[in-house]
């Protein structure tokens, strides 16, 4: 019985080194997952039966004063989603002015929790989607209230995400009120986040939002992920201490949102973009400009014409040695002085002041000669 006994451990200890340090059991999980599926529904059976008799059995008061509730809920809902709509138009208009191409909604599906890892050193979360719904690595998911965290390993029917409060877990975060950037890492605590490395001069104070910047390319700019809750400033270190509280119910949320971002590069985006305005120029948005520009050089052009004429007879000038020449440079001579003759009214009131008109004049009579 001891040797079995020893056997098992030594084995289990071999299945656990390999397991972290390699992933060659990656595809006996998955396929694991498939075999545990029935008994993540069987455990939360009772609760949804407890939940589902509990509605049965609810008192009639308690209902028709959450009826109330709910619809003074959903007239504030409504009368901020008119706004919202308001600011989305105008954002859209200014992001067409700035020949923007981000992305104004992303495209998200709805996810229910349906385990917790035991281990309370580690913050991961089970959800009932996985790669044949769509998720990929690194999908971030948020709740109704901010950012949750992002997915970490996937199977065919569920996903293991890793929240925001995971020891070793940040994300690039901004403070609302004035852009400031800073990195929120998580502390092993499920109600508190801190920023590392702010400098102690910086502009942040108490009840600060912060919010993703999506400058580390995982997580959509513009969501909530936490408050500040707390900065301390000390004189004799170069850092300050900011403590955070998330604003996503990180141990209460039961339905999440997975969202589906642009995964494309920085340089597709860029391509995108080029090619999107090369099909706004070709539709006539882009060429009015340049249409424009040519009509106003022609009238400097039109009194520099004038000029350049005569250095094109200077050229037969220095061929005038060739007396062959001649019949051929008078019919050409007359046609370019009668050119500048006829220019010569607009161009005096405008070249008169300068010195080189007197020297067309002896480049002309040397034509005519």
């Amino acid at each position: 019985m001891g040797v079995r006994l020893l056997v098992l451990a030594v084995l289990s200890v071999a299945l656990m080194v390999v397991d972290a340090r390699f992933s060659l059991l990656k595809p006996a999980r998955s396929q694991a997952s498939l075999v545990l599926m029935d008994a993540y529904w069987i455990t939360d059976l009772p609760g949804r039966l407890w939940e589902g008799v509990a509605s049965q059995f609810g008192s009639r008061t308690e209902l028709v004063a959450e009826n109330e509730k709910l619809k003074t809920e959903n007239l504030l809902l409504q009368g901020r989603m008119q706004k919202l709509a308001a600011l989305t138009e105008q954002n859209v208009r200014l992001r067409e002015l700035l020949n923007s191409s981000a992305l104004v909604n992303e495209k998200v599906e709805v996810a229910e929790l349906i385990g917790m890892d035991p281990n309370p050193f580690t913050h991961r979360i089970i959800i009932n989607k996985g790669e044949r719904d769509g998720v990929v690595l690194g999908q971030p998911v948020l709740d109704a209230r901010g950012l949750m965290g992002q997915v970490v390993e996937l199977m065919p029917y569920t996903s293991r995400v890793l929240l925001l409060t995971d020891s070793t877990h940040s994300i690039p975060v901004q403070v609302n009120r004035n852009g400031l950037r800073a990195i929120a890492s998580g502390t092993g605590n499920p109600e508190r986040l801190e920023l590392r490395h702010v400098a102690d001069t910086a502009d942040i104070k108490e009840g600060d939002l912060l919010v993703s910047s999506g400058l580390g390319q995982r997580f959509p700019a513009g969501y909530p992920v936490a408050t500040v809750k707390e900065v301390i400033h000390d004189s004799g270190q170069p850092f300050a201490i900011v403590r955070a509280v998330p604003t996503a119910a990180l141990n209460r949320s039961r339905y999440l949102l997975l969202v589906f971002s642009d995964n494309r590069t920085a340089e597709e985006r860029a391509n995108d973009a080029a090619q999107a305005q090369e099909n706004l120029d070709a539709l006539g948005g882009g060429p009015v400009i340049p249409a424009t520009v040519p009509k106003t050089i022609n009238s400097p052009a039109a009194a520099a014409a004038p000029v350049t004429p005569p250095a094109t007879p200077a050229a037969p000038a220095s061929a005038t040695p060739a007396t062959p020449a001649k019949p051929v440079t008078k019919p050409a001579a007359r046609p370019a002085a009668s050119a500048p003759a006829a220019a010569a009214p607009a161009a005096t009131h405008t070249a008169r002041p300068a010195a080189k008109p007197p020297v067309a004049a002896p480049a002309t009579t040397g034509g005519r000669e």
